[in-house]
C-alpha cells in the first residue's frame, strides 16, 4: 500500500485563503454530461472548493481527503458529506456515483487502485473529470520570476509525483476515452500580499523551508516585489486548466 505523503496539513488554513478558485462553467459542464445529477464524489478534496461548488448543481456530494486537517478547514454545505479517507478507497457502493472528480491532487494517487476504485464506483455512462494547473501568468515581467522561483529557486525541493502535472498529467494512463471538453481557465485579481500567501502554499516552498531552515519566498521578496511594480496595484492572475473527462462506456 502506498504510504500517504502529506505535504499540505501544515499549510491549510493558507491553502483556503489563497489557492484559486475553479470557474463555475466547469462544474456546470461536468453537470450538464453527468448520466444524472444525484451524487458526485471529489476526491482529494482539500478545503472542499470543488465540493461545495458540486453541491450546488447536485442532490448529494460526498468529499474525501486523506488530510484530517485539510478535511477540518473544509467549507461545510448541507449536502456535502466529508471523509478522511485516501483516495484509492471510497465508501461508496458498486454503480453509485454520477461523478467523480478529483482538482489539483491526481499526480498523488497510486493510480491503478485508484482507476480500479472509480471504476468499480462510477455508474455507467458515469463521468471521470480530472483537472489540474500549472504556473501562473499575467504577461508582465512577473512571469520570468515566478517561473525561475518555480524551476531554480524550489525546483530541487518539488516531490517527485509533481512531474505529472508538470508534464500537463500526459504520462498518466487514463482508464476511459478522453472526451472533448471546452477550454477553462481561471482567473483572479490579486493584491501583491495574495501572491505572496500562494507561494508560501507550495509544496516545494514547505520542503525547503524544512530542508534549508530559510523561508524561499522571503529570500526571494525583492526580486518578486519589483516584478509587481507598483504593490499598490492589484493584477489579474490567469491558470489555464489541465483537464481530462472520460466516460465509463453504457
Amino acid at each position: 500500500m502506498t504510504q500517504f505523503k502529506d505535504y499540505f496539513s501544515s499549510a491549510s488554513d493558507s491553502y483556503k485563503r489563497f489557492r484559486p478558485v475553479y470557474p463555475k462553467a466547469l462544474y456546470d459542464h461536468l453537470a450538464s454530461i453527468s448520466p444524472s445529477t444525484d451524487r458526485a464524489w471529489d476526491i482529494g478534496c482539500g478545503n472542499g472548493q470543488a465540493a461545495v461548488e458540486l453541491s450546488q448543481r447536485f442532490a448529494q456530494v460526498d468529499a474525501s481527503d486523506a488530510s484530517a486537517a485539510q478535511i477540518e478547514q473544509a467549507i461545510t454545505a448541507s449536502n456535502v458529506r466529508y471523509h478522511v479517507s485516501p483516495a484509492e478507497t471510497l465508501a461508496a457502493q458498486n454503480e453509485s456515483l454520477d461523478l467523480i472528480t478529483v482538482a489539483q491532487a491526481i499526480h498523488w494517487f497510486d493510480h491503478p487502485r485508484f482507476f480500479a476504485e472509480v471504476h468499480r464506483a462510477l455508474k455507467p455512462g458515469g463521468v471521470l473529470a480530472i483537472w489540474g494547473y500549472q504556473l501562473l501568468y499575467t504577461d508582465t515581467e512577473l512571469d520570468p520570476v515566478i517561473e525561475h522561483f518555480h524551476s531554480h529557486i524550489v525546483g530541487p525541493y518539488w516531490p517527485k509525483e509533481r512531474a505529472l502535472l508538470d508534464n500537463s498529467y500526459s504520462k498518466i494512463s487514463f482508464p476511459y476515452e478522453r472526451e472533448s471538453t471546452p477550454e477553462f481557465f481561471m482567473r483572479a485579481t490579486w493584491e501583491f500580499g495574495h501572491l505572496l500567501g500562494y507561494l508560501n502554499t507550495w509544496s516545494a516552498v514547505k520542503q525547503y523551508e524544512k530542508q534549508v531552515g530559510q523561508n524561499p519566498v522571503e529570500q526571494e521578496f525583492e526580486r518578486l516585489k519589483q516584478a509587481w511594480g507598483n504593490t499598490d496595484e492589484p493584477k489579474n492572475i490567469f491558470w489555464p486548466l489541465i483537464l481530462y473527462v472520460g466516460k465509463k462506456s453504457v
